[in-house]
C-alpha cells in the first residue's frame, strides 16, 4: 500500500512536495489543503482533492502524513503543534534559535495525539545538520563552519513579506569570500556571524509605504538580519519578476581538526550543495522524512523527532538488503 500524504499550504514549497511525490513510487498524493479558494487551486496531480485547511481534520484517518508547507517566521509554530494531534507530520521549521522551543510544543503535542512529528527537515536545517553532527563524532578536536548561498532563503524571504508594507520580496543570502578561502587554507579563522556572510534584499513596497521604516524593520530584524550587513534595494514588482523569479541556493559545512598523539595531522572536512531550486530539493529532503516518519508511527513511535534521531535506512524506498548490496 502506497504511503498516503497530505500537503498542507500550496506555495513554491507544496509544489515541489507535489513533485518530490511523483518520483517516490512507494507515495501517493491524496490532498492538498489551503487557505485560498480551491476552486482556484490548480494542482498537477490528477485525482488528488484540493480542500480548505478548515477541512484538514476530516481526512485524519485518510492520510498516513501530512507535510507543513508553511513559513516558519508565523505559520509553523501554530500549525505545526495543531496538527501533529491529529497527524503523522513533518515541517521544516528553519529559525534556528527558536528549534528548541519548537521541539518541546510539538513533542507535546504528537505525544497527546499519539502520532510521529519530524520537524526542521531540509538542507539547513537538515542535511547540513547531519553533517555538522557526524564531522564533530568523527574529529572531536576541531571547529566548524557553515556558509550559506549565494542564493534564495526562503525563510528570509518570507520574513519580509510579513512586514507591514511590503508586497513582495526575495532575500539573497552570500558568503564572504575571505572568510571561506581562509577556512579552506587551514587557518581556522575566529569568526562573526556578520564576517561569515552578507545579506541583499529586494522589496516591493505596497503604494504609500514607508520605504525607511521597512528598512529599519528588516535591518532589526532579530534571528533574521541583526547580526548581518543588510543591504536593502527598492525595486519595482516587474524588476523583482524578470530579475529575481528564480530560487537558487546552496551551500557548505565545513569542519576543521585535528589528529594524532601530539596533534600533528590536519583534516578538513566539507560537504556543499548547489541548487537549482531551494524549495524542490528542501521538498525532496521532506518527502523523504515523511516515509520515515510513517515507518516510525508504524512501529508504535510517538513524539517528536529531528534528523539526528533517525536511522538513514528509514529515509529510502530500498530494503536493507538491497542498501547493503547497493550503497554499503
Amino acid at each position: 500500500m502506497n504511503i498516503r500524504i497530505g500537503i498542507l499550504g500550496y506555495g513554491n514549497l507544496g509544489r515541489g512536495v507535489e513533485c518530490a511525490i511523483r518520483q517516490n513510487p512507494d507515495m501517493e498524493l491524496k490532498a492538498v489543503f489551503t487557505r485560498r479558494n480551491p476552486e482556484q487551486v490548480k494542482i498537477l496531480t490528477e485525482g488528488a482533492a484540493v480542500c480548505r485547511v478548515e477541512e484538514a481534520e476530516a481526512w485524519k484517518d485518510k492520510l498516513d502524513v501530512m507535510i507543513l508547507c508553511g513559513g516558519s517566521a508565523t505559520d509553523l509554530p501554530v500549525q505545526t503543534p495543531e496538527y501533529a494531534r491529529l497527524f503523522n507530520v513533518v515541517d521544516s521549521f528553519d529559525t534556528h534559535a527558536r528549534i528548541p522551543e519548537h521541539f518541546a510544543n510539538v513533542d507535546a503535542s504528537a505525544k497527546e495525539g499519539g502520532n510521529v512529528a519530524i520537524i526542521s527537515v531540509g538542507w539547513d536545517p537538515g542535511m547540513f545538520s547531519l553533517n555538522r553532527m557526524y564531522a564533530n563524532a568523527i574529529l572531536p578536536e576541531g571547529r566548524d563552519y557553515t556558509f550559506w548561498g549565494r542564493g534564495v532563503s526562503q525563510g528570509h524571504s518570507d520574513a519580509i513579506r510579513r512586514i507591514a508594507g511590503v508586497k513582495d520580496a526575495k532575500q539573497y543570502t552570500i558568503p564572504v569570500e575571505s572568510a571561506l578561502a581562509a577556512v579552506r587554507a587551514g587557518e581556522n579563522p575566529e569568526l562573526t556571524t556578520r564576517q561569515k556572510h552578507t545579506r541583499e534584499c529586494f522589496v516591493v513596497l505596497e503604494e504609500g509605504a514607508n520605504a525607511a521604516k521597512v528598512e529599519a524593520e528588516i535591518k532589526n530584524m532579530p534571528n533574521y538580519f541583526a547580526d548581518y550587513d543588510t543591504t536593502v534595494h527598492f525595486i519595482s514588482e516587474e524588476e523583482l519578476k524578470r530579475d529575481h523569479s528564480r530560487i537558487p541556493h546552496g551551500g557548505f559545512v565545513l569542519r576543521s581538526g585535528v589528529t594524532g598523539w601530539e596533534k600533528e595531522n590536519s583534516h578538513l572536512i566539507e560537504y556543499s550543495l548547489k541548487l537549482d531550486s531551494n524549495p524542490e530539493f528542501t521538498a525532496s529532503v521532506i518527502v523523504a522524512y515523511a516515509r520515515a516518519a510513517y515507518r516510525l508511527a508504524s512501529e508504535g513511535q510517538t513524539g517528536c523527532k529531528t534528523v539526528f534521531d533517525i536511522a538513514p535506512a528509514y529515509l529510502s524506498a530500498k530494503s536493507g538488503e538491497e542498501l547493503r548490496a547497493s550503497m554499503l
